[in-house]
């Protein structure tokens, strides 16, 4: 399959997400034109803030022994929102394919909280922790950094 054959499957799983109770994203894992993992978004049917389309695509991907994603394309209704787009990075596939901008998509869908919107939401990443909507704060824990030096003592 070509990228507009591919980016057309994931706006038709996406309109079949939301005739079954779901939210309009579909996200396609693809090898050499070949569909490997599919998956939509669940957040309506499950509860769970995190079973986005793309998250739930790299878990079915590492289920099936697929951690590393060079070699493969991810396709995706929509821009991914930060938590997805981070998520991307770190499963590091070759290219990520969107059909519809964030922009596109606010024209028709708001996927916001109390604490952010889809106009918002990146640019509370890029203020400093105490200007942000979600209060954060750090607490000062003796050997906090043990975890972390112990990791690099194993794996260099």
């Amino acid at each position: 399959m070509n990228d507009a054959e591919l980016s057309a499957l994931t706006i038709s799983r996406a309109r079949e997400n939301v005739q079954n109770g779901g939210k309009p994203f579909a996200c396609l894992i693809v090898k050499e034109g070949e569909i490997v993992v599919e998956a939509v978004n669940h957040v309506a049917q499950d509860g769970d803030p995190t079973a986005h389309a793309e998250i739930r695509a790299i878990r079915a991907a590492a289920e099936r022994g697929i951690t590393d994603l060079s070699g493969y394309n991810m396709f995706v209704t929509a821009y991914p929102c930060p938590m997805c787009l981070g998520a991307v990075y770190y499963a590091q596939p070759d290219r990520l394919v969107y059909a519809v901008t964030r922009e596109q998509e606010g024209e028709h869908y708001e996927d916001g909280n109390r604490l952010m919107s889809l106009a918002t939401f990146y640019d509370e990443y890029a203020k400093p922790t105490d200007e942000r909507t979600l209060p954060t704060q750090q607490v000062s824990v003796e050997g906090a950094s043990l975890p972390f030096r112990e990791w690099t003592a194993q794996h260099g």
